[in-house]
């Protein structure tokens, strides 16, 4: 009896707002409650932003610091606009922009390729891992004025994106083909697939997030490349419009500099992002 009473009080429990039926006012307000939250969160956002600029414009018209050191968001507003009006900003930004993109997809090439061949052959892992690990470790920028030598202004600005990023390309992908699990592999192995086979039905279509997350971090490094090439060897580009800024005493103009960097972060964000979304609509459709 006790137990009948225990279970007929658990069936008029009532159920959870994730339980509720589609349609239902329960599930109505639970859907609510997202959307409530979800605002919160932008009001938040928006709040710390405003806050930021408020404050970085009143300190310096207060005097709690130096204008000459930190600018101001009106100032940089007024040098964005100057650079607008004659061109100047979206040539550096364009500059910078097809440097990144260059790079970036230089580093995810030949990080995949990389990647493949040792996950191919497992004698060329062993042989060349350590090599790999102290490059990744290496600080890219030692290399910056050997590129300039080597390749000449512009190409060493792609070759400092590719190194950045290619090293991690490689390190991740390779962790994701070895984590495949191995019983996929021994089930297409029990019915005959190549080794060519086995890379292409199953290590690669399994290691699509991994890839997608290796996009992620790699456009980011791209652009720390491509800025790092430009202090020291480009003439055009925003890394240059920094560096001559700050060789000026100009401080708008480094800011506003920045605040470009920051819109072409970004919107590569947001194509990586749009990219993702498309590549696992597809996936989950082929699914």
């Amino acid at each position: 009896m006790e137990q009948a009473a225990e279970i007929s009080s658990v069936a008029a429990e009532p159920a959870s707002r994730t339980d509720a039926p589609r349609g239902s006012p329960r599930y109505g307000a639970y859907l609510a409650a997202i959307q409530r939250d979800k605002r919160k969160v932008v009001i938040c956002q928006v709040a710390l932003v405003l806050g930021f600029l408020v404050l970085w414009q009143i300190a310096p018209k207060l005097g709690w610091v130096n204008p000459m050191l930190t600018s101001y968001p009106t100032a940089v507003l007024a040098t964005l606009s100057s650079l607008m009006a004659d061109g100047t900003l979206f040539t550096h930004t364009f500059a910078t922009l097809k440097s990144t993109v260059i790079g970036f997809t230089g580093g995810m090439v030949l990080g995949i390729l990389a990647a493949v061949a040792l996950w191919w052959s497992p004698f060329l892992y062993r042989t060349l891992d350590p090599f790999v690990v102290v490059l990744n470790a290496l600080p890219k920028i030692a290399l910056v004025p050997i590129f300039y030598i080597w390749l000449g202004d512009k190409s060493s600005i792609y070759a400092m994106a590719i190194v950045i990023s290619v090293f991690v390309t490689i390190l991740m992908l390779y962790t994701g083909f070895c984590a495949i699990d191995p019983n996929k592999i021994k089930l297409v192995r029990i019915w005959g697939a190549s080794r060519f086979q086995v890379l292409t039905k199953v290590i690669l279509p399994g290691s699509v997030p991994t890839m997608i997350s290796t996009l992620k971090v790699n456009i980011g490094l791209a652009l720390v490349g491509v800025v790092v090439g430009e202090f020291q060897a480009a003439n055009q580009g925003l890394g240059f419009l920094i560096n001559y800024g700050s060789q000026i005493f100009q401080m708008n103009l480094v800011m506003a500099s920045i605040v470009s960097l920051a819109a072409v972060s970004t919107l590569l964000f947001i194509a990586v992002q749009f990219a993702e979304s498309l590549i696992m609509r597809r996936r989950s459709i082929a699914a």
